[in-house]
């Protein structure tokens, strides 16, 4: 059949439009996900230099300051009014509470600080309870981690070894056997107040119980009390440890702090 001239125009619209439709249109390319890094010397932090500390094996680091080293107890005193020397008594390279002789505390106050304390329990069992090798450290005086005979010894578990007493339990009971040295190694920041006296920064506690870890960075919710509950009033930034006496024989042994510098929050 022989096409009229007129039509030709169309015809060629026509199959140009198929032809373009039926051709994909070139696919754009992806863009690259992987943003172009700075070079390395960008993020290289060298100043200030961190202080050189030499820790020997089984001894205290040479910034610390030396609380108890098995041979006195001037760095301790009673919490009596009196503020008379500590009544605690030397045994070989330990310091030993005597029942109903009183708290003793440091004669240094401090404030954010590091830990290490190694504490024994009576060999012979006596009590059960909280009436079982009992005693703790008080942070600032004030803020309670519990020392007990948590080894086979049911009680409250905020008030077991290793607990912020009557506030955290700890995550585990890394307690050893009674008469066997234990150890406790803490991270303590101390709590900030503001001039009208509300707390501005809550205290934590980070406590590793004989190299396990029991408490991770907890927030305390203020002070420690065996009856009501816990909370805050205004004090100074730093106040001196304490040492409690709750009428059972426990012993302590190398005892040293590090006070710390933290990064401001």
């Amino acid at each position: 059949m022989k096409l009229h001239p007129a039509l030709a125009p169309f015809l060629f619209s026509a199959a140009v439009a198929v032809a373009t439709a039926a051709t994909p249109a070139p696919k754009k390319k992806a863009a690259d996900p992987t943003p172009e890094l700075p070079p390395a010397s960008a993020t290289a932090v060298y100043e200030p230099v961190p202080v050189v500390v030499s820790a020997p094996p089984s001894a205290a680091p040479s910034d610390a300051v030396v609380l108890f080293d098995g041979k006195n107890l001037d760095a301790w005193i009673t919490t009596k009014p009196d503020g008379g020397p500590a009544p605690w008594k030397l045994e070989g390279d330990a310091m030993v509470c005597v029942p109903k002789s009183g708290n003793i505390r440091t004669r240094q106050a401090f404030g954010d600080i590091q830990l290490h304390l190694e504490f024994r329990t009576p060999a012979v069992v006596s009590g059960e309870g909280q009436g079982r090798g009992n005693s703790g450290v008080f942070f600032m005086g004030i803020y309670e981690l519990q020392i007990l005979d948590s080894y086979n010894n049911p009680t409250y578990v905020n008030g077991q070894a290793g607990s912020i007493y009557k506030q955290y339990a700890p995550l585990v009971n890394a307690s050893r056997p009674p008469g066997e040295w234990q150890s406790y190694d803490v991270v303590w920041v101390a709590p900030r107040f503001g001039p009208d006296g509300k707390v501005t920064r809550p205290a934590r506690m980070t406590v590793f119980h004989n190299g396990v870890l029991v408490q991770h960075d907890a927030v305390l919710k203020g002070n420690t009390p065996n009856r009501g509950y816990p909370a805050y009033k205004a004090h100074a930034d730093r106040l001196p440890l304490s040492l409690q006496d709750h009428n059972n024989t426990i012993a302590f042994r190398n005892i040293w702090v590090r006070e710390l510098k933290l990064p401001a929050e």
